[in-house]
């Protein structure tokens, strides 16, 4: 039965050609296995999204894989734990969970809203969690992790709410002077977001690593 959604039909047809780009490798299964073995909305399909237009929803499908990855190695830990310093001027696991919604929020401002930095008001609110540092250790404690989870899901939310009003002429835009000075659009933007991610993720498992009483 033929789809009339778009998306749906996009989103298909990116994943069996991917599929099949691989399917030369002995280690994967041939075109089409994918779709058999794994239900539609699995997190590990990347691609085009329903709701989104289609090189959007497949950097959504991108931002939604790595914000699972990181509460997955943050699931479980303690008010204590999410408190903890390796050193005195290292940043707690829970102050880094912050810093991570603080660099969505000001790029939320950056290109939705035309901002050069934050807004004011999310300058007040996320300033210290942008910065880290002593103001940092000194603010972000006692919290449990529902706390900072409530947190990044607010800020991923509205995320969601105004990609969904975007399409990939917006997400291919350049701004003539950005990373480094240079031409920037803001596909590569929100790329950054998601590898910024990634990159506190790691540094999070290593602090992980140092708890008192973790194993080896």
């Amino acid at each position: 039965m033929k789809s009339n959604n778009p998306v749906r039909t996009d989103r298909r047809h990116f994943i069996r050609a991917s599929t099949g780009m691989l399917a030369g490798l002995t280690l994967l299964p041939g075109p089409g296995a994918a779709e058999t073995a794994t239900p539609p909305e699995s997190i590990h399909l990347i691609g085009p999204l329903e709701g989104y237009a289609p090189q959007v929803g497949t950097l959504v499908s991108m931002m939604r894989w790595m914000q699972d990855s990181l509460v997955r190695v943050v699931t479980g830990l303690t008010g204590p734990e999410l408190d903890f310093l390796t050193d005195p001027k290292a940043n707690t696991i829970g102050a880094l969970l912050l810093h991570l919604a603080a660099v969505e929020v000001v790029y939320q401002d950056i290109t939705f809203y035309g901002q050069k930095d934050f807004s004011a008001a999310n300058q007040k609110r996320w300033g210290v969690a942008m910065n880290l540092g002593e103001a940092a250790r000194k603010q972000f404690k006692g919290k449990d992790l529902a706390h900072y989870l409530a947190e990044l899901e607010e800020v991923r939310a509205k995320t969601l709410a105004e990609l969904k009003k975007r399409d990939d002429r917006w997400l291919a835009a350049v701004d003539p002077a950005f990373f480094n000075n240079q031409p920037t659009n803001n596909h590569c933007k929100w790329f950054h977001v998601v590898e910024h991610i990634g990159n506190h993720r790691g540094q999070i498992s290593l602090i992980k690593k140092r708890l008192p009483g973790a194993r080896e």
